[in-house]
């Protein structure tokens, strides 16, 4: 508990702590910590943390923040997912800093891009940012993130979510497809796919794909692929410019 507290006090009124101050979603109490996303009230809800997605340290530091507390939910959509949680930001009692910003800031989650809203999102992103600077938690591993030039390794990780940093070497599209690729062997190296409908989401968002050849750039998602590794782009988040050419 008096880690918890003293974790909530250090990350009040910080620059990323107001910004995902959505509609109310009521409040409970925490009885069970069911994985390392998810938690179960007392009155039998099942809640689903959006906006992250877990690290090897998540669920414990998870159970240290949240075990027996009061928490209120936040959120755009209350609607359960497939599984009958209910998807919220969770903020343990009058705080107004969310449990997912604790998580980021201390290196024991990942930024999963589902939040639409910008600042909350952006939030959520400064949030990683310091605890990758400060190589905190999972940052501190040399593969965390992942080397777009090594395919093989990203491979290794399909079915997982990952962070890949790289060059894109080119854009190209085929069919309702574009690919931005990271090698020069299209069919082994790592790539990007981004749907043919998803195009305008990212120019509206300032993204003209084709002017990401020969930038650097970062990548997060879930890794797919039976010969070369691929992360489909479904959403704007899951893409990060870097620095210059």
């Amino acid at each position: 508990m008096l880690v918890a507290a003293a974790l909530l006090a250090a990350c009040h009124g910080t620059t990323f702590a107001a910004p995902c101050q959505f509609d109310s979603q009521g409040e409970g109490r925490v009885a069970d910590i069911v994985d390392a996303r998810s938690v179960r009230l007392d009155d039998g809800r099942e809640v689903r943390l959006s906006g992250i997605e877990p690290t090897t340290t998540t669920k414990q530091a998870l159970a240290a923040m949240l075990a027996g507390r009061d928490i209120r939910l936040r959120g755009t959509d209350d609607t359960p997912d497939r599984y009958g949680r209910q998807p919220a930001l969770v903020f343990v009692g009058e705080s107004d800093t969310s449990v997912q910003v604790l998580l980021l800031s201390q290196g024991d989650a990942i930024v999963s891009a589902e939040i639409a809203d910008k600042d909350c999102a952006a939030a959520l992103m400064a949030a990683e940012a310091e605890a990758r600077r400060g190589k905190k938690g999972s940052w501190a591993d040399p593969s965390a993130i992942k080397n777009a030039e090594s395919p093989d390794d990203i491979l290794a990780g399909i079915g997982r979510f990952v962070v890949v940093e790289g060059k894109v070497l080119s854009v190209r599209q085929a069919g309702a497809t574009t690919y931005l690729n990271f090698g020069r062997n299209w069919t082994r190296g790592f790539a990007v796919t981004i749907s043919r409908r998803m195009v305008p989401v990212f120019e509206s968002a300032g993204i003209v794909l084709k002017s990401l050849e020969n930038r650097k750039i970062r990548v997060r998602g879930w890794v797919e692929g039976n010969v070369g590794p691929r992360i489909d782009a479904l959403r704007v988040g899951q893409i990060e410019l870097l620095g210059t050419n």
